[in-house]
């Protein structure tokens, strides 16, 4: 009996304790935080629990930009956290610093999984890995893979002309675009492609990065408890967390059935091989597995969903589609023209698809960075040493104070009309500034023309019913997990 009272009080007595210290913190962090002066709602200054429901929520970019409406471009979002919205944040926290310092760090935690990747690594092991990767973006190696990426869009217009029963069936772009990214950047990192467009699927492991994702979005939000992290990891669904570990697997045996392969092909694992040949300090077995897996989402999934909002946009606006159409159809006098390098010639072209990721970016959430524990001077404000700062680029691109209409689909704002002459250009910066820039921008964009260049020159598109307001219905985990995007595709009568 005595002992029964005993357990009851100690376990009385530390839940009172924790709702002490708890409550304790929650002053501190609204009275005597070293960010207690920046506006922002204070529930969520008093505790991380706030943010952590918008970030697991799929909405959390809509919220961000709720909050610099309503507050400017500087908002406390978490008790360490700055969210920032203006058109030099992007530069002055991912870029050189003016002052010489060194460039704010990646932060550590959100980036925890991903240290041997270029999204997450130290600087000097990211100066190995992309120095190690370089030369299979370059310029030569594009023109080398030219003939490997027209064979999967080919294949891409092939077999949507099969499946488009001459216009009467409505196809999902969104498992199309991604069948087709997937397969190009599975050859051209391991090798071999994943069979998406063969076989019309998701090869296993392409529909397991999309688990990863996810699995990485409750990750990151249960490690920022410390205290209570071994218990929260609980809440993380263990079909995810096992999902994680069979990305890993395939990784692996990906790059030794590439290893073993004896081919000087264009590819990125060859460029890594070649420079680990000339410097063994260069980039170790592991490392190549780890960047090259990264390769595949980078190189893939992002450029699969900047098409299927560049389609979506281009449809629900039937003028910039046939201002498009013309472009291209009176730009070619056969499809066989069409190619990496001349569809970047495509003034309006390029318009429309810049437009696509203003309104949707690719990477749409915060990618946060850290402050060192000097301190530094960002927007002519001074932050503190320790304090963690997102960029979230969709908020950033519909904030008014940015882009005049901000939420209109407008190309022509790229092509110097005076009605968009206020608008804040050099806040779009869709693929990062600095030495951490994607590395595969240009082949990116070049891709991303070439395929709908040839869409539009083969299909006459519309937005088939029940596909309006795609963008909205879309979520943010990370990445963006989009709805079905169905489409009307009518095969073009092309005279030869």
């Amino acid at each position: 009996m005595f002992l029964a009272l005993s357990l009851a009080t100690i376990f009385k007595t530390s839940i009172a304790i924790a709702i002490g210290y708890f409550l304790c913190q929650c002053g501190y962090n609204v009275l005597f935080h070293p960010l207690r002066h920046y506006p922002g709602p204070k529930l969520w200054a008093m505790t991380r629990i706030p943010y952590t429901c918008m970030f697991l929520s799929g909405k959390a970019h809509i919220r961000i930009l709720e909050f610099h409406k309503q507050y400017g471009p500087v908002v406390r979002i978490a008790p360490e956290f700055l969210s920032m919205s203006h058109e030099d944040a992007m530069k002055e926290t991912r870029d050189h610093r003016k002052d010489g310092k060194a460039l704010l760090m990646k932060e550590p935690i959100h980036h925890a999984d991903l240290q041997k990747t270029l999204f997450g690594a130290t600087r000097d092991d990211h100066t190995r890995y992309r120095r190690a990767v370089a030369h299979g973006f370059s310029a030569k190696s594009m023109q080398d893979q030219q003939p490997l990426i027209q064979t999967y869009i080919s294949m891409l217009m092939r077999r949507l002309r099969e499946q488009c029963d001459g216009g009467s069936t409505a196809l999902d772009m969104v498992k199309w675009f991604n069948y087709a990214t997937f397969d190009v950047i599975g050859d051209l990192s391991f090798g071999e492609s994943f069979g998406c467009l063969e076989n019309s699927d998701y090869h296993p492991w392409v529909a397991l990065i999309f688990d990863v994702v996810k699995d990485l979005t409750w990750r990151l939000s249960m490690k920022r408890y410390t205290l209570l992290a071994p218990l929260l990891k609980y809440l993380i669904p263990k079909q995810l967390s096992r999902r994680f570990e069979e990305h890993s697997e395939l990784s692996r045996a990906k790059l030794q059935k590439r290893l073993a392969t004896l081919t000087d092909r264009p590819d990125f694992i060859g460029s890594m091989i070649k420079a680990r040949s000339k410097s063994e300090n260069s980039i170790s077995l592991s490392e190549i597995e780890t960047v090259a897996a990264q390769l595949i989402i980078a190189g893939s999934e992002t450029t699969a969903t900047t098409l299927s909002a560049t389609t979506y946009y281009l449809t629900r606006h039937p003028h910039v589609l046939a201002t498009l159409c013309a472009e291209v159809r009176s730009s070619f006098s056969s499809e066989k023209e069409i190619n990496l390098f001349n569809v970047q010639n495509l003034r309006y072209m390029m318009a429309v698809i810049n437009e696509s990721m203003r309104m949707y970016p690719a990477t749409p959430g915060g990618q946060p960075r850290q402050v060192d524990e000097s301190g530094a001077m960002i927007l002519g404000q001074y932050v503190p040493g320790g304090t963690k700062i997102e960029i979230w680029q969709w908020a950033l691109y519909h904030n008014p104070r940015c882009f005049t209409r901000p939420d209109d689909f407008i190309p022509e704002r790229w092509l110097d009309d005076p009605h968009f002459a206020a608008d804040k250009k050099d806040a779009f910066q869709p693929f990062s500034v600095g030495p951490r820039s994607c590395i595969g921008r240009n082949l990116a964009y070049a891709e991303m023309h070439l395929i709908i260049a040839r869409l539009v020159w083969n299909f006459d598109i519309r937005l088939a019913q029940g596909s309006d307001d795609w963008d909205q219905r879309s979520n943010v985990l990370l990445l963006w997990e989009k709805p079905g995007l169905y489409i009307s595709l009518e095969p073009r009568e092309i005279s030869s």
